[in-house]
């Protein structure tokens, strides 16, 4: 918790994403790549790093 809070105070968010990736919405051009589902959360991670303090993977998305 106390990462949590410390990530908190330093992006003045309390936002968190869920990566919840449904596979028939990623764009087409990110099936040129192995893993199209990586490739589409990493890709949310990297512009939102700065914003929030926290991703929620919803593992029913993923099995």
């Amino acid at each position: 918790m106390q990462r949590l809070r410390k990530i908190q105070r330093k992006h003045n968010s309390l936002l968190c994403i869920g990566l919840d990736t449904d596979i028939n919405k990623i764009p087409e051009f990110l099936f040129e790549y192995g893993d199209p589902v990586y490739e589409f959360n990493r890709r949310i991670i990297d512009a939102t790093k700065d914003l929030v303090c926290a991703y929620k993977i919803n593992l029913a998305f993923y099995e």
